[in-house]
Protein backbone atom coordinates (compact mmCIF):
# COMPACT_ATOMS: atom_id res chain seq x y z
CA UNK A 1 0.00 0.00 0.00
CA UNK A 2 1.79 3.16 -0.77
CA UNK A 3 0.50 6.52 1.33
CA UNK A 4 -2.27 7.59 -0.19
CA UNK A 5 -3.88 3.80 -0.17
CA UNK A 6 -3.04 4.18 4.36
CA UNK A 7 -4.50 7.80 4.31
CA UNK A 8 -7.48 6.91 2.99
CA UNK A 9 -8.18 4.11 5.27
CA UNK A 10 -7.03 6.82 8.13
CA UNK A 11 -10.36 9.13 6.64
CA UNK A 12 -12.62 5.71 6.82
CA UNK A 13 -11.39 4.89 9.95
CA UNK A 14 -12.42 8.51 11.26
CA UNK A 15 -15.93 8.45 9.42
CA UNK A 16 -17.33 4.77 10.19
CA UNK A 17 -14.86 3.39 12.49
CA UNK A 18 -13.55 1.18 10.69
CA UNK A 19 -10.21 -0.85 11.61
CA UNK A 20 -6.37 1.40 11.23
CA UNK A 21 -4.29 -1.32 10.44
CA UNK A 22 -0.35 -0.01 9.17
CA UNK A 23 1.23 -2.76 7.07
CA UNK A 24 4.24 -4.22 7.45
CA UNK A 25 5.96 -2.09 4.51
CA UNK A 26 5.81 0.79 6.49
CA UNK A 27 7.93 -0.05 9.60
CA UNK A 28 10.47 1.60 10.41
CA UNK A 29 12.48 -0.96 13.46
CA UNK A 30 9.95 -1.69 15.60
CA UNK A 31 7.45 1.15 14.91
CA UNK A 32 6.07 2.47 12.17
CA UNK A 33 7.45 4.79 10.31
CA UNK A 34 7.27 8.24 12.17
CA UNK A 35 5.98 10.39 8.83
CA UNK A 36 3.46 8.26 8.19
CA UNK A 37 2.41 8.38 11.48
CA UNK A 38 2.42 12.29 12.02
CA UNK A 39 0.15 11.99 8.53
CA UNK A 40 -2.41 10.13 9.70
CA UNK A 41 -3.08 12.40 12.72
CA UNK A 42 -2.43 15.25 10.32
CA UNK A 43 -5.15 14.27 8.21
CA UNK A 44 -7.11 13.34 10.83
CA UNK A 45 -7.13 17.43 12.69
CA UNK A 46 -7.56 19.20 8.99
CA UNK A 47 -11.14 17.54 8.60
CA UNK A 48 -11.91 19.63 10.96
CA UNK A 49 -10.14 22.72 10.06
CA UNK A 50 -12.12 25.23 8.61
CA UNK A 51 -10.30 26.04 4.67
CA UNK A 52 -9.77 29.50 5.75
CA UNK A 53 -6.77 28.71 8.07
CA UNK A 54 -3.69 27.61 6.72
CA UNK A 55 -1.09 25.21 9.04
CA UNK A 56 1.44 26.70 10.54
CA UNK A 57 3.14 24.30 12.86
CA UNK A 58 2.83 20.81 13.77
CA UNK A 59 4.46 19.18 17.14
CA UNK A 60 4.88 16.16 17.79
CA UNK A 61 5.97 13.37 20.53
CA UNK A 62 6.67 9.70 19.80
CA UNK A 63 5.68 8.80 22.99
CA UNK A 64 6.05 4.90 22.46
CA UNK A 65 6.29 2.38 19.78
CA UNK A 66 3.41 2.18 17.15
CA UNK A 67 3.22 -1.45 15.75
CA UNK A 68 1.99 -2.35 12.23
CA UNK A 69 0.00 -5.06 10.95
CA UNK A 70 -2.16 -4.30 14.39
CA UNK A 71 -5.59 -2.21 14.96
CA UNK A 72 -4.27 1.80 16.11
CA UNK A 73 -6.99 3.76 16.67
CA UNK A 74 -7.45 8.17 15.99
CA UNK A 75 -8.47 10.59 18.23
CA UNK A 76 -8.18 14.00 17.64
CA UNK A 77 -9.76 16.63 20.37
CA UNK A 78 -10.45 20.60 19.65
CA UNK A 79 -8.21 22.94 22.21
CA UNK A 80 -8.99 26.26 20.78
CA UNK A 81 -10.87 27.69 17.62
CA UNK A 82 -10.31 31.00 17.55
CA UNK A 83 -10.63 34.37 15.35
CA UNK A 84 -7.26 34.16 13.57
CA UNK A 85 -5.07 30.60 15.08
CA UNK A 86 -7.10 27.31 15.93
CA UNK A 87 -5.32 24.78 17.41
CA UNK A 88 -5.72 20.92 18.08
CA UNK A 89 -4.51 17.95 19.19
CA UNK A 90 -4.45 14.28 18.03
CA UNK A 91 -3.86 10.88 19.29
CA UNK A 92 -2.78 7.38 18.00
CA UNK A 93 -3.61 5.07 20.44
CA UNK A 94 -2.86 0.93 20.59
CA UNK A 95 -3.47 -1.81 23.09
CA UNK A 96 -4.73 1.29 25.09
CA UNK A 97 -1.59 3.08 24.99
CA UNK A 98 -0.47 6.56 23.32
CA UNK A 99 2.04 6.01 20.37
CA UNK A 100 2.40 9.52 19.03
CA UNK A 101 1.05 13.27 19.91
CA UNK A 102 0.32 15.44 17.47
CA UNK A 103 -0.59 19.02 18.09
CA UNK A 104 -1.13 21.45 14.92
CA UNK A 105 -1.57 25.40 15.10
CA UNK A 106 -3.81 26.85 11.77
CA UNK A 107 -3.76 30.35 11.48
CA UNK A 108 -5.76 32.84 9.34
CA UNK A 109 -3.42 35.65 6.80
CA UNK A 110 -3.94 39.08 8.56
CA UNK A 111 -3.04 42.72 7.08
CA UNK A 112 0.27 43.63 8.46
CA UNK A 113 3.18 46.16 8.87
CA UNK A 114 5.51 43.62 8.93
CA UNK A 115 7.57 41.73 6.32
CA UNK A 116 10.46 39.64 6.92
CA UNK A 117 11.80 36.81 4.36
CA UNK A 118 14.91 35.19 5.77
CA UNK A 119 14.02 31.98 4.63
CA UNK A 120 17.06 29.70 3.86
CA UNK A 121 17.79 30.01 0.37
CA UNK A 122 19.12 26.77 -1.60
CA UNK A 123 22.62 26.81 -2.96
CA UNK A 124 22.65 23.44 -4.62
CA UNK A 125 20.93 21.50 -7.32
CA UNK A 126 20.28 18.29 -8.33
CA UNK A 127 22.71 15.75 -9.59
CA UNK A 128 21.74 13.28 -11.65
CA UNK A 129 24.16 10.67 -10.46
CA UNK A 130 23.52 11.18 -6.98
CA UNK A 131 23.75 8.12 -4.02
CA UNK A 132 20.31 5.94 -3.26
CA UNK A 133 20.06 4.30 -0.16
CA UNK A 134 20.48 0.92 -1.00
CA UNK A 135 17.74 -1.80 0.79
CA UNK A 136 20.50 -3.50 3.50
CA UNK A 137 18.67 -5.77 5.94
CA UNK A 138 18.90 -4.43 9.57
CA UNK A 139 20.38 -1.17 8.48
CA UNK A 140 18.01 0.46 6.20
CA UNK A 141 14.43 0.70 7.30
CA UNK A 142 11.50 -1.26 5.21
CA UNK A 143 9.29 1.77 4.87
CA UNK A 144 12.35 3.23 2.40
CA UNK A 145 11.06 1.25 -0.10
CA UNK A 146 8.38 4.26 -0.95
CA UNK A 147 10.85 7.03 -0.95
CA UNK A 148 14.13 7.75 -3.36
CA UNK A 149 16.23 9.98 -1.30
CA UNK A 150 19.29 11.39 -3.55
CA UNK A 151 22.07 11.99 -1.03
CA UNK A 152 24.53 14.36 -2.43
CA UNK A 153 26.55 14.73 1.22
CA UNK A 154 26.45 12.64 4.23
CA UNK A 155 26.57 8.60 4.30
CA UNK A 156 24.85 5.79 4.83
CA UNK A 157 23.64 5.08 8.57
CA UNK A 158 26.24 3.03 10.39
CA UNK A 159 29.25 2.98 8.26
CA UNK A 160 31.45 5.65 10.64
CA UNK A 161 31.59 8.94 8.75
CA UNK A 162 32.96 11.61 9.39
CA UNK A 163 29.86 13.62 8.18
CA UNK A 164 27.07 14.84 10.97
CA UNK A 165 24.67 16.29 7.74
CA UNK A 166 22.55 15.40 4.80
CA UNK A 167 22.26 17.27 1.56
CA UNK A 168 20.19 15.76 -0.86
CA UNK A 169 16.84 15.26 -2.65
CA UNK A 170 13.80 13.10 -1.96
CA UNK A 171 10.35 12.22 -3.09
CA UNK A 172 7.94 9.44 -3.11
CA UNK A 173 8.12 6.51 -5.42
CA UNK A 174 4.76 5.21 -8.09
CA UNK A 175 2.49 8.32 -7.34
CA UNK A 176 0.66 10.19 -9.19
CA UNK A 177 -2.08 12.02 -7.70
CA UNK A 178 -1.37 15.24 -6.69
CA UNK A 179 0.46 15.70 -3.40
CA UNK A 180 -1.97 16.43 -0.45
CA UNK A 181 -0.32 18.26 2.61
CA UNK A 182 -0.82 15.36 4.96
CA UNK A 183 1.45 13.23 2.22
CA UNK A 184 3.88 16.16 2.24
CA UNK A 185 4.64 15.82 6.11
CA UNK A 186 4.85 12.07 5.27
CA UNK A 187 7.61 12.73 3.24
CA UNK A 188 9.12 15.12 5.90
CA UNK A 189 10.63 12.52 7.85
CA UNK A 190 12.13 10.18 5.41
CA UNK A 191 15.59 11.06 5.56
CA UNK A 192 17.68 9.11 8.66
CA UNK A 193 18.92 10.87 11.75
CA UNK A 194 21.43 12.49 10.94
CA UNK A 195 23.87 11.29 13.98
CA UNK A 196 23.88 7.54 13.11
CA UNK A 197 25.64 7.70 10.03
CA UNK A 198 28.94 8.54 12.23
CA UNK A 199 28.53 5.22 14.05
CA UNK A 200 30.24 1.82 12.63
CA UNK A 201 27.56 -0.63 14.04
CA UNK A 202 24.15 -0.77 13.63
CA UNK A 203 22.03 0.85 17.15
CA UNK A 204 18.93 1.97 17.63
CA UNK A 205 17.83 5.68 17.27
CA UNK A 206 14.59 6.96 17.33
CA UNK A 207 12.91 10.36 17.70
CA UNK A 208 11.67 11.60 20.27
CA UNK A 209 9.88 15.27 18.98
CA UNK A 210 9.53 16.49 15.75
CA UNK A 211 8.52 20.02 15.15
CA UNK A 212 7.86 21.69 11.52
CA UNK A 213 7.58 25.29 10.19
CA UNK A 214 5.48 25.74 7.19
CA UNK A 215 5.78 28.37 4.27
CA UNK A 216 2.96 28.78 2.35
CA UNK A 217 1.79 27.74 -0.42
CA UNK A 218 2.76 23.94 0.63
CA UNK A 219 3.09 22.16 -2.73
CA UNK A 220 -0.03 20.48 -5.15
CA UNK A 221 1.96 19.33 -7.74
CA UNK A 222 2.87 16.24 -8.83
CA UNK A 223 3.55 13.55 -5.82
CA UNK A 224 6.68 12.62 -7.64
CA UNK A 225 8.22 15.99 -7.41
CA UNK A 226 11.42 16.06 -6.38
CA UNK A 227 12.46 18.42 -2.92
CA UNK A 228 15.61 19.60 -1.92
CA UNK A 229 16.51 18.47 1.67
CA UNK A 230 19.52 19.73 4.45
CA UNK A 231 19.60 18.45 7.77
CA UNK A 232 22.45 19.47 10.08
CA UNK A 233 23.47 18.17 13.67
CA UNK A 234 23.25 21.67 16.01
CA UNK A 235 24.37 19.31 19.10
CA UNK A 236 24.64 15.83 20.43
CA UNK A 237 26.04 14.47 23.61
CA UNK A 238 24.77 12.13 25.95
CA UNK A 239 22.93 9.46 24.04
CA UNK A 240 20.88 12.64 22.18
CA UNK A 241 20.75 15.20 19.66
CA UNK A 242 19.02 17.88 18.19
CA UNK A 243 18.98 18.66 14.29
CA UNK A 244 17.48 20.92 11.75
CA UNK A 245 16.64 20.73 8.19
CA UNK A 246 15.03 22.50 5.11
CA UNK A 247 13.06 21.99 2.62
CA UNK A 248 12.45 23.30 -0.50
CA UNK A 249 11.10 23.04 -3.67
CA UNK A 250 13.25 21.94 -7.02
CA UNK A 251 12.82 25.47 -7.95
CA UNK A 252 14.19 27.00 -4.59
CA UNK A 253 11.06 27.87 -2.57
CA UNK A 254 11.39 27.28 0.74
CA UNK A 255 8.58 25.60 2.49
CA UNK A 256 9.26 23.89 5.88
CA UNK A 257 11.99 23.85 8.50
CA UNK A 258 12.21 20.88 10.70
CA UNK A 259 13.69 20.10 14.20
CA UNK A 260 13.93 16.90 15.82
CA UNK A 261 15.11 15.56 19.05
CA UNK A 262 16.47 12.55 18.92
CA UNK A 263 17.96 9.35 21.04
CA UNK A 264 20.87 7.24 19.77
CA UNK A 265 21.14 4.43 22.07
CA UNK A 266 24.48 2.70 20.82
Amino acid sequence: MNINDILKQGLSHLSDGAELVVEDSWSQGRTVYGGLSTALLFQAIKERVSEHYLVKNINVNFVGPLFTEAPCQIDVQTLRVGKNVTQFIAYLTQNDKTCVVCQACFTRDRRSKITVHNQPTLHFTREKNANFFPPIPKVVPKFLKHFDLAIQEGGIPFTGRKTDHYLGWMRYKNLTTPLSEAAFIGLLDSYPPTLIQLLKWPAPASTINWNVEFFHPLPQGNANDWFAYHDKTIHAEHGYGATEATIWSEDGRCLAISRQTVGVFD
